[in-house]
């Protein structure tokens, strides 16, 4: 190591003198779908609704741009997922067509391909459509099986409808996932958790209501308590728990096996592609350019169709290693700072020392070897913890 903390020879390995942990063959892919049928009062993401032309235009541009994104990395990849706005909002067609894209330019995943699917949008056809497409996960965005909490955070679906939908991709053989929303006034969290547990979902996304600037509902000028928030994020863990579902991310449960591949490259710092409006991706950087990888965003759906760029962003090692602590310390088993150590170039656990010695004593991180986690007080304040390596 040297006196700037920089593993010697780092930076001889691999592709193009990148270090040698960070993978030149991107494995991962993005699509979103920004069409809904409506816009829900807390939602903040880039959506709109549809109008004519404008999803043909979509899917007529998404071509061009997967064939841009496959001539400029290497792919070769593990995980799709599709998301949005409401993927299944899709017609038949324009959803087929959307798939025959991604799979003529870039492939399909080997691992997992993950389709969002709204409630109100299934049918055992259309779920039969979507399998022989090539999808074999679903992500459904329940949020409650309460209609009352429903109707309060403005979904266009109703319980038995949620009820109807995940039993029929269940039945249909996807890995279902189930989406709740806790801390929503009024709102029964152990009926919902039961109600969905007991409808063969494997995996659990339960996130707190949050009300973001410029959404419907900071406008009328909802809040969210936090001893409300810490309650459902308390409950959530205790009660799924005990239905056999593990937490492996503060937003995540799973039974065994059944932890979304997708999603854990982003917490473990993958690189992935972003493809659609909006959509964020994280790519190798060019060989010799002093860089790890970059992050770009693609730009709204009226400049994207343009073909305008989107806003990218360097990545160089230290900005590297704090985006992966800011992720990896989300997930239960934390991260390897050895290998952190091995992708980035620097010694993570040396540079970090005092930082991290500091947390344990604190009770916010525990270290086993080279094994950094939060703990569960941790999580509930990770953001003021990974601010401090920020500082370093």
């Amino acid at each position: 190591m040297n006196e700037a903390g920089v593993l010697e020879n780092a930076g001889t390995g691999g592709a193009g003198g990148r270090p040698p942990g960070v993978d030149p063959v991107v494995r991962h892919l993005y699509v979103h779908v920004p069409f809904c049928p409506t816009i829900c009062p807390y939602c903040d993401f880039h959506v709109l609704t549809r109008r004519a032309g404008l999803v043909e235009a979509y899917l007529a541009r998404l071509d061009e741009e997967a064939a841009e994104l496959a001539r400029t990395y290497a792919v070769d990849l593990d995980t799709v997922y599709v998301g949005g706005g409401t993927p299944s909002f899709l017609r038949d067609n324009e959803i087929r067509a959307l798939s025959e894209t991604v799979q003529r330019h870039l492939g399909w995943g080997r691992a997992e391909n993950t389709l969002e699917i709204n409630p109100g949008t299934v049918s055992p056809a259309r779920a039969g459509l979507w399998q022989a497409l090539g999808f074999d996960r679903a992500s459904v965005g329940v949020q409650s099986l309460d209609d009352a909490t429903l109707r309060f955070l403005g979904r266009q679906h109703d319980a038995q409808q949620a009820r109807d939908a995940v039993r029929t991709l269940v039945g249909t053989g996807f890995r279902v996932s189930g989406d709740l929303i806790t801390a929503v006034p009024g709102q029964p969290l152990d009926a919902d958790i039961a109600g969905l547990v007991e409808l063969g979902v494997g995996h659990v996304s339960a996130y707190t209501l949050t009300i973001e600037p410029g959404t419907e509902f900071a406008r009328r000028g909802v809040t969210v308590h936090e001893d409300d928030e810490r309650a459902g994020f308390e409950r959530t863990e205790e009660q799924l728990g005990a239905l056999g579902f593990g937490r492996y991310e503060i937003s995540n449960y799973a039974r065994p096996g059944q932890g979304s591949q997708h999603n854990l490259a982003y917490w473990q710092g993958r690189t992935y592609l972003g493809l659609g409006p909006g959509a964020a991706g994280h790519y190798p950087a060019p060989a010799r350019s002093g860089l790890l990888t970059t992050r770009r965003t693609n730009p709204h759906l009226h400049d994207w169709l343009k073909g305008e760029a989107g806003e990218t962003v360097p990545i160089d090692p230290t900005e590297y290693v704090t985006d992966a602590l800011f992720m990896g310390l989300r997930l239960r088993d934390g991260l390897d700072l050895e290998d952190l150590s091995r992708r980035s170039g620097l010694d993570v656990a040396a540079h970090y020392a005092a930082v991290i010695e500091r947390n344990v004593r604190r009770g916010l991180l525990e270290q086993d070897g080279q094994q950094l986690r939060a703990t569960p007080q941790g999580w509930w304040v990770l953001n003021r913890v990974v601010t401090e390596f920020l500082e370093v």
